[in-house]
């Protein structure tokens, strides 16, 4: 495995147009790879690829599906085609992680999670949001005032391309003003509670809100 992926890397450095090829190699690679070393190769856009599970199902238009539910008066859920017609907007933020990386003004575009959950009609009762995902493992949550920020998405495209599965496509979660993994990978449900409900990082002792330093931490705020 060490030896394939010292070879993807130096072809990559001996040819940058190799973009494409090299997120396919990744994304291939972490499907046997259970230990995680994919996840300390660079990406050539800055991104590392990282999952938490040895293998993640890819999904598409043919099969992906968002759930929207708990403490809301109209379930939903959307397939691919519906978040796609919904109207749509675009953030242009730094992405930053905590393994120290960081990829400036990368755009991103989907729809306001804000949108999302307006749609749902939220309950008195909810206090926050915690997302699941189709990896079987990653988990996420925000306040219920955090997930109403106009600079958090549920995106559809990164840097101007449909989101790879390699990226944690088809769909993510974007929260712009915090650490990258906030953002969810592989969303595929979104459940209003009435408490925050820890997510798959904070579990193992990352910080619960995870701002990045100077960020703007009114819920107005972009």
């Amino acid at each position: 495995m060490l030896g394939m992926l010292g070879a993807g890397a130096a072809g990559l450095a001996a040819a940058p147009g190799l973009q494409r090829g090299w997120e396919d190699f990744l994304a291939a690679a972490s499907e046997v790879d259970a230990t995680g070393l994919t996840g300390l190769l660079p990406n050539p856009g800055g991104f590392r690829y990282y999952s938490v599970v040895g293998s993640v199902p890819h999904k598409d238009e043919t099969n992906y599906a968002l759930t929207v539910g708990g403490l809301v008066e109209r379930p939903k859920t959307y397939t691919l085609d519906q978040l796609r017609a919904l109207p749509r907007t675009r953030v242009v933020h730094d992405v930053e992680c905590t393994d120290g990386w960081r990829v400036e003004k990368t755009p991103f575009d989907g729809v306001k999670l804000a949108d999302i959950l307006d749609d749902a009609g939220v309950r008195s009762s909810g206090a926050a949001v915690r997302f699941t995902c189709f990896d079987g493992a990653y988990s996420e949550s925000l306040t219920l005032e955090q997930a109403r920020r106009p600079d958090v998405l549920v995106a559809l495209t990164m840097q101007d391309k449909p989101i790879t599965h390699a990226h944690g496509g088809p769909v993510r979660l974007y929260v712009a003003p915090m650490y990258f993994y906030k953002s969810a990978k592989w969303l595929s449900g979104i459940s209003v509670t009435d408490k925050v409900v820890p997510g798959y990082w904070e579990e193992r002792g990352y910080a619960v809100d995870g701002w990045l330093d100077g960020a703007d931490r009114r819920s107005d705020a972009v």
